[in-house]
C-alpha cells in the first residue's frame, strides 16, 4: 500500500509521451502535479532526473524519478491497485499490449515524425510506410480484439495501449489539418478508425487535446523542420 503519494509529473504539454502518462493519472484518479517544462531551456530538476536522456516524461513519486513513459505507465498500474487496471491480467495478452504499445511508440512514431518534418518524395515514401505500420499493427492486435475493435465505455478507464494509441493519433485530425493528408484512413485502417473515434468523444481524451493549440504548434514545429533541412 502506497503510504505518501506525493506525484509530480515533467512534461511538455504537446508531448504525446507526457500525455500517455497524464492520461493515465487521470484515468486513475491520481492527483499530481504537472511540471511544464520548455525543452529549450530545461530545468535543473529534469536533468537532475533524467540523466541519460534529459528529456519529458520524468514521474517523480515521493521523490523517486521514473523515466520513460511505457516504464511510468508500468510503474502505476503496479503501485497504485485500487484504480482500473492498465494492463490485463492474462499473462499473454499483457505481453501482447506491451509489445504493439512499444511498436506505436517506436516505430509509428518515428514515422509520423518524418511525415510531419518532409514534404515531397520523402513525404510520399513517409506516408505509404505509415499506412504499411498502421496495417500491420491492425492485423497483430486482431487477437487481442476477436469482437472487433475495443469497446470504450464513457468513464474513462481506459487501458495501456487505449492510452498509446489516443496519445499518438488522437489528435490525428490535427495531422491532416496541417499536412493535407489523411493520416487515418477509414477504409485502409477501419478498426483504428472506430477505435480513435470513441476514443475522441471521451471527455478526459477531449481535454486534453485542445485542438488549435496542437495545430499551431504542429505548424511551427513543421516550418521549423523544413527550413532547418532547407538551410
Amino acid at each position: 500500500m502506497v503510504e505518501e503519494n506525493v506525484v509530480s509529473l515533467h512534461g511538455m504539454w504537446a508531448s504525446p509521451f507526457s500525455k500517455s502518462v497524464e492520461l493515465a493519472l487521470k484515468t486513475e484518479g491520481i492527483p499530481f502535479e504537472f511540471v511544464d517544462e520548455d525543452l529549450r531551456n530545461k530545468s535543473p530538476s529534469l536533468l537532475k532526473y533524467n540523466l541519460v536522456h534529459k528529456k519529458v516524461p520524468v514521474f517523480v513519486h515521493n521523490g523517486k524519478p521514473i523515466a520513460e513513459s511505457l516504464i511510468i505507465l508500468e510503474y502505476i498500474d503496479e503501485t497504485w491497485k485500487t484504480g482500473p487496471k492498465l494492463l490485463q491480467e492474462d499473462p499473454y495478452k499483457r505481453a501482447q499490449v506491451r509489445f504493439w504499445a512499444s511498436f506505436l511508440q517506436q516505430h509509428v512514431f518515428e514515422t509520423m515524425s518524418l511525415l510531419c518534418k518532409t514534404d515531397g518524395e520523402v513525404q510520399e515514401k513517409a506516408i505509404k510506410e505509415l499506412f504499411e505500420k498502421l496495417k500491420t499493427f491492425e492485423e497483430g492486435i486482431k487477437d487481442l480484439f476477436p469482437d472487433g475493435a475495443p469497446s470504450i465505455d464513457c468513464s474513462n478507464n481506459l487501458g495501456l495501449l487505449d492510452i498509446v494509441l489516443c496519445s499518438q493519433f488522437g489528435p490525428h485530425k490535427v495531422q491532416e489539418e496541417v499536412l493535407g493528408i489523411t493520416t487515418i484512413d477509414p477504409e485502409k485502417n477501419p478498426l483504428l478508425f472506430t477505435w480513435l473515434k470513441s476514443l475522441n468523444e471521451l471527455p478526459l481524451v477531449k481535454e486534453l487535446t485542445p485542438h488549435e493549440k496542437l495545430v499551431s504548434v504542429l505548424h511551427f514545429f513543421r516550418n521549423y523542420a523544413l527550413k532547418s533541412s532547407a538551410a
